[in-house]
């Protein structure tokens, strides 16, 4: 009886210590998993943000815009905006690129959101601008753009936002009124006439890029939680759409700050009285850990992180 007693202690000390160091490394692992999930987030926001308004050229402020959906030819789309290259929206404003709501994708109530555009980091340069034939010879051999691409070209004088409606033998032709949305006119001068019959010709070796388009939200996702999501643009057979993409599970919310140049704090979306000035933007995230029981009190392991990120073409 005695030494059974003894046994039974020892096996429930050992058992004690087992439990205790599984606990810890369930926490461990998943506090481990949340701040991987922090950097990836912080990261792929901290890229788009930077890049908010690149041309390639620095003239950010003299962007034509052909494009149909555009506001010079009366369309209302939010990527086809060039003033909308840095847009924040408060948890109690509407926001165009998402929906709120309790479904998959949805952005979830009373969390903030980022809308940003700009050129990619890649691209290619004009060798010849065939204007007013409407297209633009590469210096580059080969190029991996596409029919449907919507694309930035910009020399020193200005840019312009305009669809490539065909691509033959290495040229980019931008020709034409047709495809979705298609271009309201071929001239590209500054500002924007779609009824013009001009054109202007761009500089040998001006830059041309595609058009990114991100949009961050905190939205619902299929298991019943929430997840940092990323609106992009996507050319499927030449006709460009917005598509929101999961890129981050267990952010659970996000508030977001800008700085205005001549400003000494960070204010909300909703005191923000002019975007064209802010040149920094302070994310906060809200995360917690995918297995739901990893904390001390038998919940969820939450934590929350912030990073701030300078805009790098309105920084001196």
């Amino acid at each position: 009886m005695v030494a059974m007693l003894l046994g039974l202690v020892v096996i429930a000390g050992v058992s004690s210590v087992f439990l205790a160091n599984q606990r810890a490394y369930r926490t461990s692992q998943a506090l481990g998993d949340v701040q991987d999930n922090t950097r990836m987030a912080f990261e792929m926001m901290a890229r788009d943000i930077r890049d908010a308004g690149l041309t390639g050229c620095s003239n950010e402020g003299r962007v034509a815009n052909v494009l149909n959906n555009g506001p010079a030819a009366g369309g209302s789309a939010w990527w086809a905006n060039w003033s909308n290259t840095l847009i924040g929206y408060g948890g109690s404003q509407t926001d165009p690129a998402a929906s709120t709501g309790r479904g998959t994708g949805q952005r979830v109530a009373g969390t903030d959101a980022l809308m940003l555009l700009g050129g990619e980091g890649l691209g290619a340069s004009v060798k010849a601008n065939a204007e007013p034939a409407a297209s633009f010879t590469l210096n580059e051999a080969g190029s991996d753009f596409k029919v449907g691409d919507v694309m930035l070209v910009c020399d020193p004088d200005h840019a312009a936002l305009v669809q490539i409606t065909g691509l033959v033998s290495g040229a980019i032709s931008h020709a034409g009124t047709g495809g979705a949305p298609g271009n309201c006119t071929t001239d590209l001068n500054y500002p924007t006439v779609c009824s013009s019959s001009s054109s202007y010709v761009f500089a040998a070796n001006a830059l041309v890029t595609r058009l990114r388009v991100a949009h961050w939200y905190v939205g619902n996702n299929s298991d019943n939680g929430r997840s940092l999501y990323r609106v992009g643009l996507v050319n499927t057979n030449g006709e460009p759409a917005s598509k929101a993409e999961e890129m981050v599970r267990g952010v659970t919310s996000m508030g977001i700050a800008y700085h205005q140049s001549g400003n000494t704090g960070f204010v909300p979306a909703s005191d923000v009285g002019n975007w064209a000035l802010v040149d920094a933007v302070q994310v906060h995230l809200w995360l917690e850990s995918a297995d739901q029981r990893a904390g001390t009190d038998d919940k969820a392991l939450r934590r929350d992180f912030i990073a701030t990120t300078t805009v790098r073409n309105r920084v001196n």
